[in-house]
């Protein structure tokens, strides 16, 4: 009876069905190499295996792609945001995040979002505007500050960016606040002395995480930023922007097959309000859908 009820799957049912689902990936912005892996994994762990002789062998293969990719997704040390900045508070000492990425990536509108994110959990929050070399950053900066009623601490521009957060740092400690956000200057991840100035602030400021902004995009060219970021300061955790534009969002795959760090964050809009916690099951499912 098992034997008319089940048969094995071929390499040839696999080959057509992993080609369609690699392209699949490679159309959500998933990079090549990347899609070429996971498909390749999944052919070896399914090669013999056992599926209803008149079942759907498509699906029951979609469902395992499915589930390696979760698979990637949860072989990530998890990060609860929210459960290690009151860990820090108990201790009376602010958890200090630094916020990474290129220009034009969204990334002093997505330190505002996640402040707003930590004042709605019941914490206090100050913003150190390390941005000192974009025109017209430090007063984004303390514009968004204004609108969720905290500190933005400020130098001048051209200023050392690193005394800035390190001044930021101070006064949540004096204040008894319980987090800190360094917003950066944008910087491509070719101008040696632009990553120089973030070491430094890194060194400086001695962060308890470390954020890649990464604009989704950019698709495939988020995941080379991101690995040059995570050489130069090493990076603790990814949020990704303007996913509520025409991203397909596989370079989320992509950074976490690469970088072994977890997504914080999609950022979905404008609003301060428009940032959603990364959910894997629910992100699998759209580019799968």
């Amino acid at each position: 009876m098992e034997k008319l009820s089940y048969k094995e799957l071929t390499v040839g049912e696999l080959d057509e069905a992993l080609r369609e689902f690699q392209l699949e990936l490679i159309e959500s912005d998933v990079a090549y190499p990347v899609a070429e892996k996971i498909t390749v994994g999944l052919k070896s762990s399914l090669v013999g295996s056992r599926t209803r002789r008149l079942g759907d062998s498509e699906g029951f293969i979609r469902d395992a792609l499915r589930q390696a990719l979760l698979e990637l997704f949860h072989a990530c040390e998890q990060l609860d945001l929210s459960a290690l900045v009151a860990s820090k508070a108990s201790a009376q000492s602010p958890y200090v995040i630094v916020f990474v990425g290129v220009n034009g990536s969204g990334k002093t509108l997505t330190v505002a979002k996640v402040a707003s994110f930590l004042q709605g959990k019941g914490f206090t929050v100050a913003l150190a505007c390390s941005d000192t070399f974009r025109a017209g950053a430090i007063e984004q900066l303390e514009t968004l500050a204004a609108r969720l009623g905290i500190k933005a601490v400020k130098h001048q521009y051209g200023g050392d960016a690193a005394a800035v957060a390190y001044d930021a740092i101070n006064y949540a400690r004096a204040h008894g606040m319980n987090a800190v956000l360094v917003d950066t200057a944008g910087r491509m991840q070719t101008k040696k002395n632009l990553m120089d100035e973030m070491e430094k602030i890194v060194q400086v400021t001695k962060p308890d995480l470390s954020v890649f902004v990464g604009d989704a995009l950019t698709g495939n060219d988020a995941v080379n930023q991101a690995e040059e970021f995570a050489k130069a300061v090493g990076i603790g955790a990814t949020i990704l922007t303007k996913m509520d534009a025409d991203a397909k969002g596989g370079a989320a795959i992509t950074i976490v097959y690469v970088l072994k760090k977890p997504i914080l964050f999609l950022g979905v809009g404008q609003g301060l309000d428009e940032l959603r916690l990364f959910k894997a099951e629910e992100f699998v499912a759209s580019i799968l859908a």
